[in-house]
């Protein structure tokens, strides 16, 4: 099979790339026989504010996807028994299988995540699909302020990692009735006392800027955790720098027309601006703080991913990069 080049993902000049790379078209015929399972009104629904998204996009990127993952949760829960066996252990339980979703802010994670969740949710054996997204993982807006933070908000260091990190070690544990803090976008900060319960699912999605940042290494040799160590298989979705500035700014006018309209909402001071002001703070807040927490802190995660789905101008998936085995 003739296997093009994914330029921004995986250099692969002198065929080093640990990356097979496929087209659309290549891609979207190793869906098989797996049956389409989502409506076309489910789809639009499951679609985040200017993230375009369509059953034909569904059919030929995510239902092969979903595929490759209903083969690689059976292998991993095969290893599992063959390894309790090695041990000499009893039975037990099988634990959840993790997946990371990671891309800049704009580049449509929470679109992918829904939709993965919901095929997968629809397998002929109807496992159980539980999502959760890093975002209820921010330090509170008071502590950021504190911090003086507020302008790193979603850089690695306004996380509480240490509470990301016990959240997928008891998940991994198989532990029951695991919390996980909420977020509210609506407010732009974590919602005191509301949580959300995973209860030892058969699939764990967990979205975020950040799921592939590793963490800063010691110079003693202490063993440091990262988010990632967790995850059995991780998608990047990638994009052009250009095309994710457009999106970003797209969005926040879209924004002022609905959700800053809220008199609840954190933005609501940027619903009645002129489109030149909005278009100017839109475009402040990307170069200031989007576009520096992308360059220095997403990109280079790039790599680390088990799958990169490479989007073009319009969100449409061109190219898809597995990781070889």
């Amino acid at each position: 099979m003739d296997q093009p080049n994914l330029v921004s993902a995986a250099e692969d000049d002198d065929g080093l790339s640990p990356y097979r790379t496929f087209s659309r078209d290549e891609w979207a015929r190793l869906r098989a026989d797996a049956p389409m399972t989502l409506t076309a009104d489910e789809v639009v629904q499951l679609q985040s504010l200017n993230d375009p998204i369509s059953l034909d996009e569904v059919a030929a990127i995510y239902l092969p996807l979903s595929r490759l993952l209903s083969l690689y949760v059976a292998a991993t829960q095969g290893l599992f028994k063959a390894t309790q066996r090695f041990l000499l252990a009893e039975q037990q339980e099988k634990v959840p299988y993790i997946i990371g979703v990671a891309g800049s802010v704009a580049v449509g994670k929470s679109t992918t995540a829904r939709v993965l969740k919901a095929l997968l949710a629809r397998w002929p054996n109807t496992p159980k699909v539980d999502l959760v997204t890093t975002d209820g993982f921010l330090l509170p807006n008071s502590e950021l302020t504190r911090l003086n933070l507020m302008e790193r908000k979603g850089f690695p260091e306004s996380y509480d990692t240490g509470k990301l990190l016990h959240f997928l070690a008891d998940i991994k544990a198989g532990k029951r009735n695991v919390k996980a803090p909420l977020y509210s976008h609506l407010v732009y900060d974590v919602v005191p006392g509301e949580e959300t319960n995973v209860d030892r699912p058969d699939i764990l999605i967990v979205e975020g800027l950040n799921v592939l940042q590793p963490a800063r290494m010691p110079k003693d040799g202490t063993a440091i955790p990262f988010v990632s160590d967790f995850f059995d298989f991780s998608v990047y979705i990638d994009a052009d720098e250009a095309d994710l500035h457009r999106w970003y700014v797209n969005r926040f006018l879209r924004l002022r027309h609905t959700a800053f309209r809220d008199p609840l909402s954190y933005f609501r001071r940027y619903a009645e601006l002129a489109e030149a002001d909005a278009i100017a703070i839109a475009e402040g807040l990307w170069n200031r703080i989007n576009l520096v927490n992308l360059q220095e802190n997403i990109v280079p995660t790039r790599q680390r991913a088990s799958l990169i789905l490479k989007k073009g101008p319009s969100h449409r998936i061109e190219t898809v990069a597995l990781r070889r085995l």
